[in-house]
């Protein structure tokens, strides 16, 4: 399996981070975007840099170059993960406004069928916001909120991301153990 993982630049770049780890331990090919803004964040909000996460790959791609392969439809991927996803990044997806490499891709992936998931961090949510998930899920997005779930009983921050993780992960029908599931 191929996916293309999208850092932007809103709070909780951690679900990026433990994304990657874990479509690497499932052998997943990762193709990896990080914006300019998610490298600032990153770097204020964990002990990782841009530098750390390219490591972790060995394919990767600035933002900026729209001459890159997934800016094709013709990049063979399974799928791509926005995560986190900006409500900029989500209104330029919902509008085909393709102007980096992350809405680029994801229009590919809308035009050719491929699955494309959003980890939109934002609260409380304004209307526009709202008008612009719907539109990208009429568009074919999942829209996939930062909203952990309680009834595993998550005990620390690192449960409450790997919830999240683990639906993305279900999105793709990866196999994981990152949250109990309901019984």
């Amino acid at each position: 399996m191929k996916i293309l993982l999208t850092l932007g630049g809103a709070s909780g770049c951690i679900y990026g981070i433990r994304l990657l780890d874990e479509l690497i331990k499932s052998d997943v090919e990762v193709h990896l975007v990080v914006s300019k803004n998610a490298q600032k964040i990153l770097e204020h909000e964990t002990d990782y840099t841009y530098d750390d996460l390219k490591k972790k790959t060995p394919f990767w791609y600035d933002n900026a170059d729209l001459f890159s392969p997934p800016a094709s439809g013709t990049f063979q991927i399974d799928g791509m993960i926005a995560a986190p996803c900006s409500m900029k990044t989500l209104s330029a997806i919902a509008n085909g406004y393709g102007d980096t490499l992350t809405t680029r891709a994801a229009s590919c992936c809308l035009k050719e069928g491929r699955k494309l998931v959003l980890v939109i961090r934002e609260t409380p949510l304004d209307l526009p916001g709202i008008k612009n998930m719907l539109s990208a899920r009429e568009s074919g997005a999942i829209v996939l909120p930062a909203m952990p779930g309680f009834y595993h009983k998550p005990s620390t921050l690192e449960e409450l991301v790997d919830f999240i993780v683990g639906k993305v992960l279900d999105q793709f029908d990866i196999r994981h153990s990152l949250f109990k599931r309901w019984k």
